[in-house]
């Protein structure tokens, strides 16, 4: 994409500007859509359980179709790839927005989940291209800002629209910017050359079935029971018996989907883990904290996100130091210094009180952001820094389904941990709450008081399992912490980070 390094700085502008909008887009439709779906199921007269098919329909279609951007970005090119996105993405918000029944509305989500797969490895490749090496860490940290600002933001959002005007707003939202998007990369978004690489059909198909069986078991899993239920138990087996036979394939096809140079690449092996551990502390932690807040706070929904907004602040400000200081510092450095501020964050949570002011969410939010920052723009720098510029769109796609599959797995765990420490700290609690440590529970004073005994006895269960979801919420901060410094031995498998690949040579011929 050697002309795309010649941009003028007018284009270069206005092309940065139109993937951003593109990906904060995509981005924000991942979870702006949660807070509305109670009021959707009433509208579209779904249950409690079905109207859930509205997330994990998105979800579960842009998981088996991020594999194959890559490919398709060589086919028919990235510049016609990333339109037909855009324009899918939209009309699929359309759709969304005036759907009258469950099914029309998971259908139309499905549309939209596999456009909206297409449009951050797309982006984040572009990027790359149309920016020169040293100036890499730069892009990246804008890149990141809409993909860590999206999910804080979202919730916040939605919550507002489906306040203020109607669910159906939280999809109309995407339809002005998603218009804009298209326009702009239209105009003046470059061409990319294009590659006759046969697609591998079976490679394909192996990883779609994963991924997606994958997805549901960490969706259905929970309201399932895990492995009380068969559905659950054969999901994962599907997921781990079609990941291994697609393992297999990958090492022995002799033109799999995803090129097997970009797994022999030490520091973009290792970028894939770090992409994974940063999915679940960034959509784990987004998972864990609004509900905290409202729960056991009392803060509305719009007012659980501006408390967690800080967070957003303290990521964009590491993010644009750190894309000064990559090139400067050893970057694995800085990466060391994102994870000890991610752990002390997190042991900041762990110190939470029932009755606390609003201070502490704040700072171990901003804290928390910092170290968000770090890691996400030094750790992409490092991913790419020894790829090939060929390899960019699969790799950019890779990256982007680790993050995701991290994040799903990260919010499955700490959901699951959430319900069982729940009810040990129940019935642990519950254990010492008896006449000797309350009089007023003796068994006779409750009988001659009649119904309003029984009045009592409700109240103290009710404080008993406030308190004890409490402690449930401090012990999943703990493991939280403790993923995150399991993480750092992985910082010394990557090399230094020479010179990055991508000058005017390599762009040559990547053509």
């Amino acid at each position: 994409m050697a002309a795309a390094t010649n941009l003028d700085r007018t284009q270069h502008v206005l092309v940065t500007t139109a993937l951003m909008l593109a990906v904060l887009m995509q981005v924000l439709d991942t979870t702006i859509a949660n807070v509305a779906l109670p009021h959707m199921q009433a509208s579209l007269a779904a249950t409690q359980e079905s109207v859930n098919w509205v997330l994990t329909s998105y979800i579960v279609a842009s998981a088996i179709a991020i594999p194959i951007a890559g490919w398709l970005a060589e086919r028919i090119g990235r510049r016609k790839l990333m339109l037909m996105a855009v324009v899918g993405f939209t009309i699929a918000s359309l759709l969304c927005a005036i759907a009258t029944s469950l099914p029309e509305m998971v259908a139309f989500r499905i549309l939209q989940g596999i456009s909206g797969a297409f449009l951050v490895p797309l982006a984040q490749a572009t990027m790359f291209d149309i920016n020169p090496p040293e100036k890499h860490a730069q892009a990246m940290a804008l890149f990141g800002g809409g993909i860590m600002i999206g999910p804080i933001m979202g919730p916040v959002l939605g919550g507002w629209l489906t306040d203020s005007f109607d669910w159906r707003w939280v999809f109309i939202v995407n339809l002005p910017v998603g218009v804009l998007a298209g326009f702009m990369l239209w105009r003046t978004m470059p061409e990319s050359p294009t590659n006759r690489r046969p697609f591998d059909l079976a490679g394909f198909a192996l990883i779609a079935i994963a991924l997606g069986s994958l997805q549901m078991f960490l969706d259905r899993g929970e309201s399932q029971d895990w492995f009380q239920s068969w559905e659950v138990i054969i999901e994962l087996g599907l997921a781990i018996g079609f990941f291994w036979m697609f393992v297999i394939h990958t090492l022995t096809a002799k033109a799999p989907i995803f090129e097997k140079a970009m797994f022999a690449d030490r520091n973009f092996a290792t970028g894939l883990l770090f992409m994974a551990v940063t999915g679940v502390l960034l959509l784990a932690g987004l998972a864990l904290l609004p509900p905290l807040l409202q729960r056991m706070y009392g803060y509305s929904v719009l007012q659980s996100g501006m408390l967690t907004a800080p967070r957003g602040v303290g990521t964009l400000i590491s993010m644009l130091v750190a894309g000064r200081l990559v090139g400067k510092l050893d970057s694995r450095l800085l990466v060391v210094i994102g994870i000890s501020c991610m752990a002390a964050s997190l042991w900041m949570m762990t110190g939470f009180a029932l009755d606390q002011p609003a201070g502490p969410v704040i700072w171990s939010g901003v804290v928390q952001g910092l170290g968000i920052g770090l890691i996400f723009v030094t750790m992409q720098s490092l991913a790419f820094a020894t790829l090939k510029p060929a390899l960019r769109t699969s790799a950019a796609s890779l990256l982007n389904l680790s993050r995701n599959i991290g994040g799903s797995i990260g919010i499955a765990i700490v959901g699951s941990q959430l319900v069982r420490m729940t009810q040990v700290a129940h019935a642990d609690i519950a254990s010492h709450v008896t006449a000797s440590t309350i009089p007023t529970l003796d068994p006779n004073f409750l009988e001659r008081i009649g119904q309003q005994g029984s009045v009592a006895l409700a109240v103290i269960n009710a404080e008993v399992t406030r308190q004890a979801m409490f402690i449930a919420y401090l012990d999943d901060f703990y493991l939280m912490m403790w993923v995150t410094l399991a993480a750092l031995p992985l910082v010394f498998l990557m090399k230094k980070a020479g010179k990055p690949q991508g000058g005017p040579a390599a762009h040559a011929m990547a053509d």
